[in-house]
């Protein structure tokens, strides 16, 4: 049997697809971010290095555990930053090609309020909206580190992506 490795192993393994996720969603940010790829990296590594439950665990549970940590310290930025004293509401942009609508701009607040009751209501479909969308994952490796075909994985996001489109209010066009 083979012990899991520690989490400074598996973050120097993931390391370069945390910077690219991180990139991502600085890219996607609507207004000038203060918090910059290798600082949001950093921060994720500062909030998995001090959760108990990162000590001993897999590839895929790291990276859920990577993605809701992002997801956690871009949403607590977006709040600092939105404070009318620090230049108004942030944004999200970009997600039509992770949200199927014709949205320039999210707000990300928002967005993580609807994503917490998406995932009360169906854990699973939560989760593959914060993989897709914090993460940066793709159908195919969301279904392989969840143990699913990539149709029910599809299907899911279908679903997930309509219910978030309702309770954010788009047009999906």
């Amino acid at each position: 049997m083979q012990s899991a490795p520690a989490p400074e192993a598996l973050f120097a393994r993931v390391y370069q697809e945390l910077r690219r996720i991180a990139r991502g969603q600085r890219r996607k940010a609507g207004s000038p971010a203060t918090l910059d790829t290798t600082a949001l990296v950093h921060e994720v590594y500062l909030k998995l290095h001090a959760a108990p439950e990162a000590a001993s665990t897999d590839r895929a549970h790291f990276l859920s555990l990577a993605a809701r940590a992002m997801r956690q310290i871009l949403v607590d930025h977006a709040r600092a930053r939105s404070r009318l004293k620090r230049g108004g509401p942030y944004t999200i942009t970009g997600l039509r090609d992770e949200m199927g609508v014709a949205a320039d701009m999210v707000d990300l607040v928002t967005l993580d309020n609807a994503l917490t009751r998406l995932a009360k209501l169906d854990p699973r479909a939560g989760q593959i909206v914060e993989w897709r969308i914090f993460g940066g994952l793709e159908i195919a490796e969301i279904a392989q580190l969840q143990g699913l075909t990539e149709r029910t994985v599809f299907r899911d996001w279908r679903r997930a992506r309509a219910f978030l489109v309702q309770q954010l209010g788009l047009d999906e066009s």
